[in-house]
């Protein structure tokens, strides 16, 4: 198989993408504007809800072939890892309001060159459940961040309603048809364990001297056990938390963090995360594993640093991992954005933690 090589000028940004980035910002930080004054406090502009938060290992595949085997990935090593899972909305929603997940990864320890500005010997890997991201692009995104902006000073009820619907209706695409929509699944996401869902960069990152994307794939078998398991939000709106919560009290949790190469630059965009790339023509192969051992999975301290003063963004990069395409390059500017507006509003100073010994034990 031939492995398409990543060259510096891969991306093709679009003409008024700056103006578009600008929009996300200036709607985002509206609706985080919005839930600051219901709620009265400022919250992350997307996973404000976090469901787990914990530490771990990442341990890198020792003989990798040569076209895994690059950036933080080149040779056998392990690193710790910090990992927050939480629901999607930029608000702290019932879970009823069952939406697309996300995981944060940040690996503490990394070596080598890092992008502008990021000055902590870490990677960050942002991923959320869906292999694409609906918008596509960066305006895309912004049509998609209106929308949302829209549905903010609504009723939980009425999102709630949203949410169902959604999911009603992919249910029946996929029964029908075997091909459910994402961006139906981005606002309403099944009622799964959060522990056995599969997260992905969505967007493709530089991969050395190659381009891919990256998934994490859980594997432990009391994981794989879940599979059927399904919240009742009548029982408990807090419970993707609480279940996760559970598991962590009793269980390792086992992702496989997986790359699939770029190998064709017709039916794999670089400038459209909304268009999946094909299995056919490359496959998520594994480069590493992340052991999260058993432990308290929400202690009050370290669930304050994680949602209050910790900082997960795609900008948190080696070279070897540069974000790439409209959406990403968005990211690179959005989230440092909302993130200086969260902590101006709560007074918290942010951290690009640097060290696992920062994190409350």
């Amino acid at each position: 198989m031939a492995y398409l090589p990543y060259r510096d000028d891969i991306e093709t940004p679009e003409a008024d993408e700056q103006a578009s980035i600008d929009g996300i910002i200036a709607g985002m930080t509206q609706e985080s504007q919005t839930v600051e004054q219901r709620d009265g406090h400022a919250v992350r502009a997307s996973h404000a809800k976090s469901t787990a938060c914990v530490t771990g290992e990442m341990v890198v595949a020792a003989d990798l072939p040569p076209e895994l085997a690059q950036g933080l990935f080149a040779s056998f090593g392990t690193f710790a890892v910090a990992v927050r899972f939480a629901q999607g909305p930029g608000e702290k929603l019932g879970d009823r309001v069952s939406t697309h997940r996300g995981m944060a990864i940040k690996v503490f320890g990394v070596e080598g060159a890092r992008l502008p500005g990021h000055d902590a010997p870490t990677q960050d890997f942002v991923l959320a459940s869906g292999t694409t991201f609906p918008a596509g692009t960066a305006a895309g995104f912004l049509r998609q961040a209106k929308t949302i902006g829209l549905t903010v000073p609504m009723p939980e009820g009425a999102k709630s309603a949203a949410a169902s619907i959604a999911r009603t209706i992919n249910t029946v695409l996929n029964a029908v048809a075997g091909s459910p929509s994402p961006t139906l699944d981005f606002y309403g996401h099944p009622f799964s364990h959060p522990l056995d869902e599969c997260y992905f960069s969505q967007c493709p990152v530089r991969f050395g001297d190659h381009v891919a994307k990256i998934g994490a794939f859980p594997v432990a078998a009391e994981q794989r056990a879940l599979d059927d398991w399904r919240l009742d939000p009548d029982q408990d709106e807090d419970g993707f938390r609480h279940a996760a919560i559970d598991y962590f009290a009793e269980n390792d949790a086992l992702f496989e963090l997986r790359a699939q190469v770029w190998t064709n630059a017709d039916t794999q965009p670089i400038e459209d995360s909304s268009v999946d790339w094909p299995t056919q023509d490359s496959e998520y192969r594994t480069i590493a594993t992340i052991r999260l051992p058993r432990q308290a999975a929400y202690g009050a301290e370290r669930v304050r640093y994680f949602d209050e003063v910790m900082t997960f963004r795609p900008a948190h990069s080696l070279a070897a991992h540069r974000p790439l395409g409209g959406v990403m390059r968005a990211r690179m500017q959005v989230y440092r954005a909302l993130s200086d507006f969260r902590h101006r509003q709560t007074g918290i100073a942010a951290a690009n933690t640097a060290r696992i010994t920062d994190i409350p034990a």
